[in-house]
Parts: C-alpha cells; sequence; structure tokens
C-alpha cells in the first residue's frame, strides 16, 4: 500500500497571486470602460439618462442595458484575444474597449437618424415604446460587430 503525498506545485502560488490580479485589474478596466460607456450614451442621448433610467423609464433602462451588455462583449472578446498575456490583454481591452465605445454610439446614432427614431421622445416615454428595440438591437448588433472583429 502506497501513500499518497499532496502537494502543491512549486509555482503554484505564483500562478495563483497572477490569476488575482489579472482578475482584479480587468476588472479595473472592465469597469472603467463600462462608466466611460454608459456616460458616453447618456452624453450623445437628448435628456439625462441616468435621471429617466432613475424614474423607472422603461425604454431609457432597455438602451442602458444593451449598451452595457454591447459594452461587455467588447471586454470580454479583447481578453479572450490576448490570450493570457496580461499586459496586451489590458491594452487590447483598452484601446478596443474605448474604440468600441466611439464605434458604438455614432453608428446607434446614425441608426436611429435612419430610422427615423425620436430616441428623446422613445427614452422619456413612461411606457415601453416599441422603437426602443431597435436602438437595443443595435447597440447589441454593434457590440458584436467590434467584439468578433478584435479576434
Amino acid at each position: 500500500m502506497t501513500t499518497e503525498v499532496l502537494a502543491l506545485g512549486s509555482d503554484y502560488w505564483s500562478d495563483l497571486g497572477r490569476g488575482v490580479s489579472a482578475i482584479a485589474l480587468y476588472a479595473i478596466v472592465g469597469l472603467v470602460l463600462m462608466v466611460l460607456g454608459f456616460y458616453a450614451i447618456d452624453w450623445t442621448t437628448p435628456g439625462h439618462l441616468r435621471t429617466l433610467v432613475r424614474e423607472g423609464r422603461p425604454n431609457a433602462a432597455i438602451v442602458t442595458s444593451a449598451g452595457m451588455v454591447s459594452m461587455a462583449l467588447i471586454i470580454v472578446l479583447a481578453i479572450y484575444a490576448s490570450s493570457g498575456r496580461l499586459v496586451e490583454g489590458l491594452i487590447y481591452t483598452l484601446v478596443f474597449g474605448l474604440l468600441g465605445i466611439v464605434a458604438q454610439v455614432f453608428s446607434v446614432r446614425f441608426i436611429e437618424l435612419v430610422t427615423g427614431i425620436d430616441i428623446g421622445e422613445v427614452l422619456a416615454e413612461e411606457r415601453f415604446t416599441p422603437e426602443v428595440l431597435v436602438v437595443a438591437a443595435a447597440h447589441v448588433a454593434l457590440g458584436l460587430i467590434v467584439a468578433v472583429a478584435i479576434l
């Protein structure tokens, strides 16, 4: 009968520390990009988006949610594309995230113009209006496009 000794590999603690550091750094960069993305959407959208969301306007909440999901897609693919290289991954995430914010804001505003959607009016509505789905879909679609372009 043999006795197996459970032992941690010699690199265990350094690998664990590197992983924890990566999570913390990506979380910080991701949070900063999400906040910047929100403010970019708010700044380019008629009305105060944060106030409309706080007031419970469903269309404002839908557009904000779609913008956040879109931004998260871009961030996740930038992290994935870094292939475990932390410094390069953080730079990819930051650069592609900022580019994604700019592309998303301008593209969604253009889609609103082409479709004739008055987003200011839609966001201020107290009830759900179907036009908001077009804007939300544009946010998610553009997030997917930018995210896949990263690969």
